[in-house]
């Protein structure tokens, strides 16, 4: 049962991270027309309204949260969606979408160190080994000789840090918030915790940057991002840290710039280099390191042993 339980934990967090790697390039898209806090605010109504619909129809088995942990999930929606997400949003737009790949690839790493420190978990060698084949995995992928870290992005690169650091720390929150609460109803009110942040950055941001003309392709997108990229993959990946340890379900995060490249592939016409399929046997190593259980096998194979004697 527990390993069942594992493995769905770490399909969420795979599933959420393949999203979110394939919301860059509409992102690209849409940013041209929409600022980014403005963006983010569409994106955080749009997860609103369909989270919202859900609770509606599941009203009568979902338990209502208390008064102190409606006030502590919108602190982290706060930390998560207005500071964290903005963060990354404002980095990559200061700096470059590899330096914003390289440098927030190490939130896995925050994770791991936040839930040794706030959870308690084990910083077992099996699971630091597999962040670092992970962690491999993304850097030949993403080739940080691409990356620039001049005084010009110095900005940028502070806010992408920033970015992962606190993302490490809202990924574990969650974790220990989702023991009581339902995910649906973290992912909700963490959602309007992250609006009041980004409702006041957009008003500020529209000042200096307006949007721009708004065509059929830019509502689709951000429809997309909105419902597909917020509200199903920010419940995918917080459903994730619900059901495993949070060492375990950060390396999930490591799907994000594997798909977002196989999708540069596919979509711009990229041919496939040798970093990506080595890059992806890393990435996809180190998350089977992750649950590989050698105590499970080696009992299993001591009940065969027992069955055949007898």
């Amino acid at each position: 049962m527990k390993q069942t339980i594992l493995i769905r934990g770490v399909i969420y967090g795979l599933l959420a991270a393949a999203i979110w790697g394939g919301m860059y390039v509409v992102s690209d898209v849409v940013l041209k027309t929409v600022p980014p806090f403005t963006l983010l605010t569409f994106r955080l109504v749009l997860g609103i309204l369909v989270l919202g619909i859900m609770l509606y129809l599941q009203r009568e088995t979902l338990q209502r949260p208390s008064k102190s942990q409606t006030l502590q999930l919108i602190g982290i929606g706060v930390l998560g969606f207005g500071i964290s997400v903005g963060a990354q949003f404002v980095g990559t737009d200061e700096s470059s979408a590899i330096n914003g790949s390289l440098v927030t690839s190490a939130s896995p790493a925050f994770i791991l160190v936040f839930a040794a420190l706030l959870l308690h978990e084990k910083l077992t060698f099996q699971r630091i080994l597999a962040v670092v084949l992970a962690t491999l995995g993304v850097l030949v992928i993403i080739d940080p000789g691409k990356a620039d870290f001049s005084s010009e992005t110095f900005h940028g690169n502070i806010a992408l840090a920033i970015a992962a650091i606190t993302w490490g720390l809202y990924s574990i929150l969650i974790r220990r918030v989702s023991i009581k609460i339902d995910t649906l109803i973290v992912t909700f009110i963490a959602f309007i915790g992250g609006l009041l942040l980004t409702v006041p950055a957009s008003l500020i941001e529209l000042q200096t940057r307006p949007i721009g003309t708004i065509d059929l392709g830019t509502i689709i997108g951000i429809l997309y991002l909105g419902v597909v990229s917020t509200a199903g993959a920010m419940w995918l990946w917080n459903r994730a840290f619900a059901l495993v340890d949070a060492s375990i379900a950060s390396l999930t995060f490591f799907a994000q710039p594997l798909v977002g490249t196989i999708l540069s592939v596919i979509l711009l016409n990229q041919l496939i280099q040798p970093p990506l399929i080595i890059g992806g046997i890393l990435i996809i190593l180190g998350v089977l390191l992750s649950i590989y259980s050698p105590g499970k096998i080696f009992s299993m194979r001591k009940g065969f042993k027992f069955s055949s004697n007898k």
